[in-house]
């Protein structure tokens, strides 16, 4: 081991499958190159797209061993020959826009692109700037950059208490739309009521179009966020107002869902898949939705929403947790 590289508690697998394949291992981190920095890690953000990486089911497959992990929060420990705008001791993010192949963030020090590292509003806790990336990036692309949410416009927010629909939530009630807070669990609509949810359905007990129709004075929702579909898309797709977008970021569900063919020839929506790709993967909106999202952030109306923190040894807890669906907000790991 060279003078310059350190020995990092990290997360390796060596194998696809249950949360029961990722390892703490020591692990060589070599000093960043030119245009990479070298980061102290303090907390982790989990997010579903590592959970499906894990799983061999994302959209790029593990090449073993593999690593994972798209957010991390720390300090700045090393800078590369190149990197100008970041220095040693400077309290950071990372933004996921890069592949896993490459780079990840499940460990005590991380290397990452100077591109992806972001010194971020100084009121966010370790915890809350490593669960801010993914989540509001994606829901900034959609109710935002596509979704183009004018003040007064209704947004229907399915499987609402995952920290992308909180983060959803926020961005809506921040650009004076109005949401609409989807939930299977009768125990968590008094939560989303206080995180800032408009209204809140339980889906478990409420028909959704009915419920949203009646909210709406029959306009129906402008904006549909679905990372869903199952068995009640029908029934959420026929909630859309004339003219309105509904955009699909997952399949939670694994029961097939059905279309109301009526429904979308009468008030001819935009039905769509969306992925955080059309954000993170443009300069252009990316700089956009940063500076929106620091905005919020600062003037703490952007604020992620912690659920439970686990320690790198618990790694597996922690992943099992998440595929538990039990959480309301962002499940954070601390280094």
């Amino acid at each position: 081991m060279s003078d310059l590289s350190k020995m990092s508690k990290t997360v390796v697998f060596h194998e696809a499958g249950t949360p029961e394949v990722l390892k703490v291992e020591q692990v060589e981190v070599s000093y960043p190159g030119s245009q990479e920095v070298r980061i102290q890690v303090k907390s982790i953000g989990i997010n579903r797209a590592d959970a499906m990486y894990r799983q061999g089911m994302y959209i790029e497959n593990p090449v073993f061993p593999a690593r994972l992990g798209y957010e991390a929060a720390g300090i700045v420990e090393a800078i590369g020959s190149d990197v100008s705008n970041l220095a040693v001791g400077d309290v950071v993010n990372v933004i996921p826009g890069f592949s896993l192949h490459n780079y990840s963030s499940y460990g005590e020090y991380i290397t990452m692109p100077a591109y992806a590292v972001h010194k971020y509003p100084a009121n966010l806790s370790y915890d809350e700037a490593a669960a801010l990336w993914t989540s509001y990036s994606t829901m900034y692309g959609m109710i935002v950059n596509s979704g183009k949410l004018k003040a007064g416009e209704f947004v229907v927010i399915n499987a609402a208490s995952s920290s992308a629909g909180l983060a959803a939530i926020q961005i809506t009630n921040y650009v004076g739309g109005i949401s609409i807070a989807l939930t299977t669990s009768l125990n968590k609509k008094e939560a989303l009521l206080k995180a800032g949810a408009s209204h809140v359905i339980v889906t478990s007990e409420e028909n959704i179009a009915t419920e949203v129709l009646k909210i709406t004075n029959n306009t129906g929702a402008h904006l549909i966020l679905d990372p869903v579909i199952g068995a009640k898309f029908s029934n959420l797709l026929s909630s859309v107002a004339e003219n309105g977008k509904v955009f699909i970021y997952g399949a939670l569900s694994h029961e097939p869902a059905s279309f109301p063919a009526f429904d979308v020839l009468m008030k001819t929506p935009t039905i769509r898949g969306y992925s955080a790709i059309e954000v993170l993967g443009n300069r252009d909106v990316l700089t956009e939705a940063i500076a929106f999202i620091d905005k919020g952030v600062t003037e703490g109306k952007l604020k992620p929403i912690i659920d439970k923190v686990f320690n790198l040894n618990e790694i597996v807890d922690s992943h099992n947790y998440l595929e538990s669906n039990q959480q309301f907000g962002k499940i954070v790991v601390n280094i």
